[in-house]
């Protein structure tokens, strides 16, 4: 019995392609967008869509599907003639009847597309062949094949032999390419050891395409998404021509570095309990949820950590940021002295290493004895909730300025901001300002480049080739381990949102990025191991 084959046909209301008329798109699956990839329907001419924007299925005749990929809008009405502002868009597939309409992309922008019919390949493509057939210039010429005379009957070999060489060739040909499927795949799964992070990475090897077109979804959901939500700018969430891409592609390849560590994979599952508290703070701030990976970066997730310059817990809070952020540190033993510290300030003093108290300036700047707290008797930064706390309000300094709202690229720069500080001369007893805090450092940006707003402030400032260039900010206006700092954030939460979505879809904190590991998802890229493959690696390594 042979398979049928539906295709979709639908007309363009409006724009260039609505001058084609009747489009007929290659069913089962029609995938839309500005660049769908291979049979799929590239949509040329129209503002705000992304490379996949939606999918349409059409299995049968009757039941025909319109979905969006990941987040990017779609709205579905019964005809074109409706104000689309007043259309919700829709979270998950919705059945469309014929004359139906759909919009793509934000209001205003995108396209309307009516859904004509869907038609089975055995009925209109028989038609075409037989009209082009009739249109071929001369005399049709006899043919030479003979009728077959049914009465004879079919050899006894033909039907065995047949079936022999369909499933030789289907072998050779399905072989191959499930062959190169599951090698593609097991590339982007973890394959060695590795480390829990990685500071930095370099652009030298390629990114593995499939990964690389992927990782669009997540990037216009956790980072652009909200941008375009806090500059009032609709488009921006959509159209890839405006984001910043050099800060895409260094996420792109520590993407890559970071998922083909174990170790990395088996420190997710071992702070999986507190990565979903700190996603639950940042929703409940109504800050992004990408930040919930700013304390990976910083420590791991360890409490109990404390840098060369002092900065303490899992989120590495400065004592002077901590008493500013009314968290307790108070009665501190510093090494060398028989009296109690405890800070006062509301921000680190310039140039820290130098001019802080609590710094042993007679130590190698990397020795993690330069910090000469020993103990205190208060020390709230190891306090997983409290740390937490501070940290939200912290980050929401930054998330909540009006000129770094109105930029476009306000997640990177709340990242940033946990780094290189905000605006700390609000604290300066002189009012003396600190160049590479983030607020700073974007006001010189604009001056220097004449830009009313730049959504590629971060990558136009990513200049250090690593963390430890001799050259301050190798010219640009972020301090080079800053520069290295939100891109590994970025990259280290996608791999995160994978695995616990996967792993631990049952918490309330990771149940919605369960529509990541499904369809188009940008998650079937990636072999998320298991937690039974995680704690059976670590195991072996006890």
């Amino acid at each position: 019995m042979s398979q049928e084959r539906w295709d979709v046909v639908i007309r363009f209301a409006e724009g260039p392609l609505s001058y084609q008329g009747d489009m007929v798109c290659r069913g089962p699956v029609v995938r839309i967008g500005a660049n769908p990839g291979p049979g799929g329907l590239k949509v040329e001419g129209y503002r705000g869509l992304d490379d996949r924007q939606a999918v349409i299925t059409a299995y049968d005749g009757s039941t025909v599907a319109i979905a969006p990929v990941g987040s990017n809008q779609v709205r579905v009405a019964p005809h074109q003639h409706v104000d689309w502002n007043e259309i919700q868009p829709i979270r998950g597939p919705v059945y469309l009847d014929r004359d139906a309409a759909f919009h793509l992309g934000p209001p205003g922008r995108g396209a309307t597309v009516v859904f004509v019919e869907c038609r089975r390949l055995g009925v209109w493509e028989q038609q075409r062949i037989l009209s082009d057939a009739a249109q071929v210039e001369g005399a049709a010429q006899p043919s030479n094949v003979k009728e077959l005379d049914t009465q004879k009957g079919i050899p006894r070999w033909f039907i065995p032999a047949t079936l022999i060489l369909v499933l030789v060739g289907a072998t050779a040909l399905v072989v191959p390419l499930v062959g190169e499927w599951r090698r593609d795949i097991a590339e982007l799964g973890p394959v060695d050891e590795g480390e829990e992070y990685y500071e930095y990475v370099t652009l030298e090897q390629p990114v593995a395409e499939e990964l690389q077109e992927g990782l669009n979804q997540p990037f216009a959901d956790f980072v652009m998404g909200p941008n375009a939500q806090a500059a009032s700018w609709p488009g921006l969430a959509t159209r890839t021509d405006d984001w910043d891409q050099r800060y895409l592609t260094y996420t792109q390849h520590s993407v890559q570095i970071h998922l083909k560590a174990w170790r990395f994979w088996s420190r997710l599952e071992q702070i999986r309990d507190d990565y979903a508290i700190v996603v639950e703070q940042m929703r409940d701030a109504g800050l992004p949820e990408v930040l919930a990976a700013i304390p990976y970066q910083e420590s791991q997730y360890r409490a109990d950590v404390t840098s060369p310059a002092c900065a303490r817990g899992m989120w590495q809070l400065m004592p002077e940021v901590a008493n500013r952020m009314e968290l307790g540190v108070r009665g501190c033993k510093l090494r060398g002295s028989t009296g109690l510290w405890s800070p006062t300030r509301k921000a680190p003093p310039l140039n820290v290493y130098k001019n802080a108290e609590y710094i042993d300036q007679n130590e190698p700047m990397t020795s993690r004895s330069k910090c000469r707290i020993t103990s205190c008797e208060v020390d709230e930064r190891t306090d997983v909730t409290l740390s937490t706390r501070a940290a939200v309000g912290l980050l929401a300094e930054a998330w909540n300025d009006p000129e770094l709202r109105a930029s476009g690229a306000l997640v990177q720069m709340t990242i940033l901001s946990h780094n290189a500080g905000y605006d700390d001369s609000r604290f300066d007893e002189e009012g003396r300002i600190k160049t590479t805090n983030v607020l700073h450092g974007y006001r010189k940006h604009l001056k220097t480049t004449n830009q009313e707003r730049a959504p590629d402030f971060y990558g136009a400032n990513l200049l250090c080739t690593t963390p430890e260039d001799e050259s301050k900010t190798c010219g640009g206006v972020i301090h080079r381990e800053s520069q290295h700092y939100a891109y590994s954030i970025t990259a280290q939460h996608f791999l995160a949102v994978c695995y616990y979505a996967e792993n631990h879809s049952q918490l309330g904190a990771f149940s919605d990025w369960k529509k990541y590991t499904v369809g188009d998802g940008y998650c079937t890229r990636i072999a998320v191991p298991t937690v039974e493959e995680v704690q059976k690696r670590a195991g072996s390594k006890q």
